[in-house]
């Protein structure tokens, strides 16, 4: 019989995959948006297909239920910065990912737009949304470096040196991408308009 445990790790192994190309699909957007839609619809055809988006549906609630069920379990036994580092980004992500899922659905379903790049980045051009976005996507994308990171600290079989490197490394990476991915929503690393059509889902005095 699986554990509660087993069944997260595995489910993570699906969305870790899916993630990273998702941020290597953003980071694309550093060297132009038409790039980075290119590259997004080229993927597209593998994790929109049903047989996929059923199986990384299934795996963001049952990794965000699971991840939740495991803080709350080991929430006394705890010890160390590691531990709850690991239980804090886990904790944020899996709010992220019911959140940022549920967002991209109802902007296919309810409102008709292609989730693309213009999406994700609308609420970065509308004030004042992009105070609560910058930080909602910084620590998203921060907290799976993060969480990565302290899973390979406790599992990986590398010398303790290594495994604090790797540590130190990922989530140092994690605060460089995080920002340059935020910095390239906004528009402050190549200036682009926003469609009207995407400001609309923020304000009312936007018209397409």
């Amino acid at each position: 019989m699986m554990t509660l445990r087993t069944v997260h790790r595995w489910s993570a192994i699906i969305l870790v995959a899916f993630v990273c190309v998702h941020i290597a699909n953003h980071l694309v957007s550093l060297l132009s948006v038409s790039m980075h839609i290119a590259f997004m619809r080229t993927a597209r055809t593998v994790y929109r297909h049903p047989v996929a988006e059923t199986v990384l549906l299934a795996s963001v609630a049952t990794q965000a239920v699971s991840g939740l069920a495991l803080v709350m379990k080991g929430w006394r036994s705890r010890r160390g910065r590691v531990a709850w580092m690991q239980a804090a980004s886990g904790a944020y992500l899996a709010m992220f990912l019911v959140v940022h899922v549920a967002a991209v659905l109802a902007g296919r379903v309810i409102f008709g737009l292609d989730t693309n790049f213009f999406f994700a980045a609308a609420g970065l051009h509308v004030p004042p949304y992009q105070l609560f976005f910058a930080p909602y996507y910084f620590l998203a994308v921060w907290a799976f470096f993060a969480h990565v990171a302290c899973a390979l600290q406790h599992h990986a079989q590398w010398q303790p040196r290594t495994r604090s490197l790797v540590l130190i490394v990922l989530t140092a990476s994690g605060g460089v991408v995080a920002l340059l991915l935020v910095l390239s929503l906004a528009g402050r690393i190549a200036p682009f308009a926003v469609p009207a059509e995407y400001k609309a889902v923020y304000s009312s005095s936007v018209r397409p």
